[in-house]
């Protein structure tokens, strides 16, 4: 009978690591085997369970994510692109799966994330809920479907909080989009309007980004040709759905060879 998965959570203490802890102690298969906070954070030493509000679990908040991702045989990283990449390299030392949930990374971290998936498996997407998963999927599909005479254009909101834009999520849907018709998204992307900025170039992908509140995050992409309009839109009402996704992606690890892989590869839409 096989023993329960270990997963350590990165960023603990923080309100998405939190979730982490309450998600992989609500799963079963899986116990949570250590967690992290940068060193001098205010809160190492106390019982992650705790701050997560569901009383003590037996573990402590640590600092040496050396020693904790060791200990491991996944860990759920959703912090700042540094971090992850640091990490990305210590799971490869020592065979740990990590499930990446960072955006924002440029093209050296990428490469460390690339790197390391030679020597175990990691899963990364800027999304891990099963429905954008799907609206990926559909992006890319209808991209290819319909010709260049319809536009397209990535809109997105998330909380006022929020540090990067366009979202990693609406980046990602981007890249669905540019897939389905044959080009890089690089060649074809405009994040920033603004001014007198002349006819829309045909074949451009076009993000909007909106900012307020407490969103937890709306993309909607839109094909817009002469006299149809067609919208694949996903809202997301609570960061649950991240987690459950994150700690799906950790389980499905188990056994698997190293490699890339996708939130796709994951539900099983892909191989």
């Amino acid at each position: 009978m096989p023993t329960d998965m270990k997963i350590g959570v990165v960023g603990a203490a923080g309100r998405m690591g939190q979730m982490f802890v309450r998600q992989v102690t609500e799963t079963e298969g899986c116990i949570v085997s250590g967690a992290v906070e940068a060193p001098g954070h205010a809160v190492i030493g106390q019982d992650v369970g705790v701050l997560a509000a569901i009383g003590e679990i037996g573990v402590a908040l640590g600092d040496d994510a050396g020693a904790m991702i060791a200990d491991a045989d996944a860990i759920i990283d959703f912090t700042a692109p540094a971090v992850t990449a640091k990490n990305a390299m210590l799971c490869k030392e020592v065979g740990t799966a990590l499930i990446a949930g960072t955006t924002g990374l440029d093209d050296d971290q990428n490469a460390i994330i690339l790197e390391a998936a030679k020597s175990v498996p990691i899963v990364r997407a800027p999304n891990m809920s099963v429905g954008v998963t799907l609206l990926l999927a559909l992006t890319e599909q209808v991209a290819g479907l319909l010709g260049p005479e319809f536009d397209i254009e990535i809109v997105e909101m998330h909380h006022r909080h929020k540090v990067d834009a366009p979202s990693g999520t609406a980046i990602g849907l981007g890249e669905a989009a540019a897939a389905g018709r044959k080009v890089a998204l690089g060649d074809v992307k405009q994040a920033v309007r603004d001014g007198h900025t002349g006819a829309r170039p045909k074949g451009e992908i076009g993000f909007a980004t909106l900012r307020g509140g407490d969103v937890v995050g709306d993309h909607t992409v839109v094909f817009a040709g002469e006299g149809e309009r067609i919208e694949l839109t996903h809202k997301a009402a609570s960061r649950v759905i991240f987690a459950g996704g994150a700690v799906r992606a950790a389980l499905w690890t188990r056994d698997k060879e190293p490699g890339f892989y996708s939130m796709k590869a994951v539900l099983g839409f892909e191989d």
